[in-house]
């Protein structure tokens, strides 16, 4: 390569790391998927400026198919173990059939049915590209769906299932893609040996991604990584064994490097690592500029008489992938589970298409072209993109909306002031899965309380637009925890007259002002107060507040209102063995009245009960006591 060529290079590479780091700030400030603004940033320095431009600056020759696959691969493997290593198992009891379902039952629907609405757009096309495009937009993938869920506060077992979908149909999706591609579409073997393969490829994956997997944690658990910098060796060592387990898989098979690094990311996310803080940091920086490099890369790529060609007939696709086919497999994966209308009209709404499609089909087309198969290949590529960009930008720039119409966000907790109190109550409310929002008026707190990994807005608590802004008009709870008593009460006050939020707290630094607080109608706590009670059970209950306030929350009590048809109209005793083991009813508040009840009370519908025990069975006690 001449060093004009090597310049061109590096200067296009720097354009699409800068414009990605722009795109990610862009999607932050204006809460909306990343993917959106790297598809246009693709496209506008791609086939939008090849228009105005004499020669375009990116084409695949620029690059080159065989360095454009390396660097796509390789880019995939971070990317799928960075979405792996935070599907932690313990989520998938939020939902576990439906979970299932939605992997085995929903993406062969998702298959079949885009198969059919391919075939069916595209008349003159062949069985095997229809299922080709099928088996690539199966997968919903982490890269599209992480960033609607950071902007779409849904409740977990919602974000268990999406998640867990799209990471496990990410890898289930590219085999069978590649599968279909070798042996249907370029070799024409009959489809009674797409099992076979893909069952090789998907075990040859699994099993050299478990082997890296144990091998990092041997190194990270039971060897010195260097006394003065473990914690930068150990990012760097688990970085290296994702492109690893890649390399080595796809080296035995093609595209089993997919599973090999979902299955070294999940075992190694939930084995028990140190400096697991650090590596989840580093791995999401480093996640981040590479998938900007290749969602840009792949844009800039595109060829627009490709997508017009296939226009009409591609968004016909599209819209049966998203209006027809996404409810019905959601529909049939979700039925008798514990989701709501809401929550599955929501669940059906997004799924928009990610990395996995675009870089595979690219890849394919490549090679189709190859072949002298230049119209398939222009279906293919047409097609894959148009499903992306019609999903990614109505589903992920409507996603919020949606949630907000079909009321699936779960209220929030709002804590006006970043201190210590209330930085302390923020971090037990998110222990117990609360959506907390502290807000803080001061710059150099908020910095702290986001390095803290807490949701933070910078402004005055004492001003509605602030406080609308961090959520009143969806909020349960406000709790005014400032160090100046004339700024908590006025906190409380709006919080009731103008957003009429009924759990609404005051902390009072001054004992003298509790009285003045509560004559005005608001539930006050004395900060000295509070010291004195803590001081109280600790020498009269020294084992009930050592089990509550343990370091790893093993204990919890929590309160909640009965709204579930199987409790109302049971006896205590009857609903006993109905709740999960190590959980109890220890009171039950009915008509402002609290007791103790009795194994014969009878819970009326609106009872509040106080469920007590293990954190994890509290938690399963208060959906089951709602569901």
């Amino acid at each position: 390569m001449s060093a004009g060529g090597a310049d061109v290079i590096v200067l296009l590479v720097a354009m699409i790391f800068a414009l990605g780091v722009g795109a990610q700030l862009l999607a932050a400030r204006w809460r909306l998927p990343s993917i959106i603004f790297y598809i246009a940033a693709g496209l506008a320095i791609g086939p939008l400026s090849g228009l105005v431009l004499p020669e375009r600056l990116f084409s695949l020759s620029t690059f080159g198919a065989a360095p454009l696959s390396a660097i796509v691969g390789l880019s995939v493997a971070i990317i799928v173990f960075e979405g792996a290593f935070h599907l932690h198992l313990d989520r998938l009891r939020e939902a576990p059939a439906a979970t299932f379902r939605l992997v085995t039952l929903g993406a062969g629907i998702a298959l079949v049915g885009t198969a059919v609405a391919v075939k069916l757009a595209f008349a003159e096309t062949t069985w095997g590209l229809s299922f080709l495009i099928g088996a690539l937009l199966v997968a919903t993938g982490p890269t599209v769906i992480a960033p609607i869920l950071q902007v779409v506060p849904v409740r977990d077992r919602v974000a268990a299932a999406l998640e867990t979908e799209g990471i496990v149909n990410d890898v289930t999706a590219a085999i069978t893609a590649v599968v279909v591609f070798e042996v249907i579409v370029l070799s024409g073997a009959p489809p009674v040996e797409l099992l076979s393969a893909f069952a090789e490829r998907l075990g040859q994956g699994v099993l050299v991604g478990g082997i890296v997997a144990g091998t990092i944690y041997y190194l990270l658990r039971y060897v010195d990584l260097s006394p003065g910098d473990a914690p930068r060796n150990a990012r760097l060592l688990v970085l290296a064994g994702a492109i690893v387990a890649y390399a080595g898989a796809n080296y035995l098979s093609g595209e089993a490097g997919v599973a090999a690094a979902a299955t070294a990311g999940i075992v190694l996310g939930n084995l028990d690592i140190p400096y697991e803080e650090e590596i989840t940091a580093f791995k999401g920086d480093v996640t981040l500029l590479v998938l900007s490099f290749v969602f840009i890369t792949l844009a800039a790529i595109l060829e627009l008489g490709v997508l017009f060609d296939v226009l009409v007939p591609g968004l016909l696709v599209a819209v049966a992938v998203a209006v027809f086919i996404r409810p019905l497999l959601m529909y049939v994966s979700t039925v008798g589970g514990r989701f709501t209308f809401g929550e599955r009209a929501f669940m059906s709404f997004v799924g928009p298409r990610g990395i996995i499609p675009a870089s595979v089909a690219t890849l394919f087309a490549i090679e189709l072209q190859s072949q002298g198969m230049a119209a398939e290949a222009n279906i293919l590529i047409g097609t894959v993109f148009l499903v992306i960009l019609a999903t990614a930008v109505v589903e992920g720039g409507l996603a919020r909306y949606v949630a907000q119409y079909f009321d699936v966000i779960p209220m929030r907790v709002i804590i006006v002031g970043g201190g210590r109190v209330g930085r302390a109550l923020a971090d037990r409310l998110e222990a117990r899965g609360e959506n907390v929002v502290i807000v803080e008026d001061d710059e150099t707190q908020v910095e702290a309380i986001r390095n803290d990994g807490f949701t933070a807005i910078i402004g005055d608590g004492t001003d509605t637009d602030v406080l609308r802004e961090a959520g009143a008009n969806n909020a349960k709870t406000v709790v005014a925890a400032t160090g100046d008593d004339d700024t908590n009460l006025l906190v409380a006050q709006l919080a009731s007259t103008n957003f009429e939020i009924e759990d609404v707290i005051a902390r009072a630094n001054n004992p003298d002002n509790v009285e003045a607080f509560e004559d005005l109608g608001v539930r006050t706590i004395s900060s000295s107060m509070a010291v004195a009670w803590a001081m109280d059970n600790q020498i009269e209950r020294p084992a009930l507040a050592g089990w509550m306030t343990d370091i790893d929350r093993v204990g919890d009590v929590q309160e909640v209102e009965v709204t579930s048809e199987n409790l109302i109209g049971r006896q205590i005793k009857d609903i006993g063995p109905d709740l999960p083991d190590s959980c109890l009813i220890a009171l039950v508040n009915r008509d402002g009245e609290t007791i103790v009840p009795s194994a014969d009370y009878t819970i009326e519908a609106g009872d509040k009960v106080t469920l007590l025990g293990e954190s994890d069975a509290v938690r399963k006690g208060m959906a089951f006591c709602q569901e």
